[in-house]
């Protein structure tokens, strides 16, 4: 017997764009869920985002392989008709556009439970749907900015005020889009009746922020320290660790000298102890040598690897976290699996990326139906 998807037979319609909607698709996608992108006729704005392979860019690759794809223009009559059809019978729609934009489309949630009473409905958007701020643009950068990120990363580094090198907050959002998707379905199985889901970015961000409850209680002076990289034979490596506590192991396991003078300050102290594991580790003959006196101390600790070698990483190696993909043009790109491993389910990303509108025809016959009058009426209104 075949091992199935957790999420097969559940039909999800992606209208979002960017980050954090599409990846919360294609999370859902991996899982088992037939998800179908329906895309504008300009596309989607990260198709010119990447390395282009075979005419994708591998931005829009890495957020929408394995989802099929119509091209719907919903500034038209009739493409609000085939939406709504469509709508009528998925169990899902993920959607991020601006507050509001939705209702001016005729596709707001009540018009589309009007339709579909089961019908689960993620939005995302930076500050919610309604509230003082709903109508601000809002990408991951902004969020960082709003949420203290960005502020309390130049002031541990000392460095000025600069974005993170990764979309967080798209990332948070979308995942706790996933989460909240798939918590209502759960009680839709209770209740027979689908609902609505307000995702801000605002709210995911902070909720995710291990460190926020130093900065609300002002106890700062509680937090661990932070967490140091040591040059060493093996290279650079970060031990995830309070330096307190690495003093104390090396000074145990290796029999280290204290090196602070008698009556010196705490400040003083802490310096001469920092000079003196940093020429221990420093001093080390190799790596393996660093690994095995690490290992001995019981130090969690990590090579501090470009991103460009995230594939040779020993783990990710192991587990197939990065694959090739099959690019449609007679060769393969990398795309990162979804991480989810189950005991008796399948998961991963399914198939290449579609083309815009490749499978117009085949999701409307399947979906809805209809003849091949009707494709053929709406692909002219269309």
């Amino acid at each position: 017997m075949a091992v199935a998807y957790p999420l097969e037979n559940l039909r999800v319609l992606d209208l979002s764009r960017f980050l954090a909607g599409p990846f919360a698709g294609r999370m859902l996608c991996d899982l088992g869920a037939d998800v179908v992108k329906v895309e504008p006729p300009d596309g989607d704005t990260t198709r010119i985002w990447g390395a282009d392979v075979a005419g994708t860019r591998g931005y829009y690759h890495q957020q929408n392989a394995g989802k099929r794809n119509i091209c719907v223009d919903l500034a038209v009559p009739a493409g609000v008709e085939v939406l709504k059809a469509l709508a009528a019978k998925a169990d899902v729609l993920v959607e991020n556009f601006r507050p509001g934009v939705t209702g001016r489309l005729g596709i707001a949630y009540p018009a589309l439970r009007e339709v579909n009473p089961r019908l689960v409905m993620l939005s995302i958007s930076g500050f919610g749907q309604e509230g003082p701020e709903s109508q601000r643009a809002a990408f991951a950068s902004v969020i960082h900015a709003e949420s203290g990120l960005i502020a309390r990363q130049a002031r541990r580094s000392g460095s000025p005020p600069a974005d993170l090198e990764v979309s967080q907050a798209d990332m948070n959002a979308g995942m706790h889009g996933l989460i909240a998707v798939l918590s209502a379905l759960w009680m839709r199985e209770r209740t027979g009746v689908g609902q609505h889901i307000d995702i801000a970015m605002i709210d995911a961000t902070l909720g995710t922020d291990d460190f926020l409850q130093y900065a609300l209680e002002d106890s700062w002076e509680t937090r661990p320290l932070p967490n140091d990289i040591w040059a060493t034979a093996g290279g650079p490596i970060l031990i995830s660790a309070d330096f307190r506590h690495i003093w104390n192991q090396v000074r145990s396991f290796y029999s280290l000298e204290d090196p602070a003078p008698a009556g010196a300050s705490v400040a003083e102290k802490a310096a001469c102890r920092r000079t003196a594991v940093s020429v221990f580790l420093a001093g080390l003959p190799g790596r393996a040598a660093v690994i095995a006196a690490l290992d001995a101390m019981n130090l969690a600790w990590g090579d501090v690897r470009e991103s460009e070698n995230a594939r040779q990483q020993p783990t990710v190696r192991h587990r197939g976290t990065i694959i090739d993909m099959d690019d449609r043009a007679g060769g393969t790109r990398p795309i990162v699996q979804s991480p989810y491993r189950f005991s008796a389910a399948e998961s991963g990303v399914r198939g290449p990326i579609a083309w815009q509108g490749e499978h117009n025809e085949v999701v409307l016959r399947e979906w809805l139906g209809v003849d091949e009058a009707q494709i053929a009426s709406w692909r002219e209104a269309l």
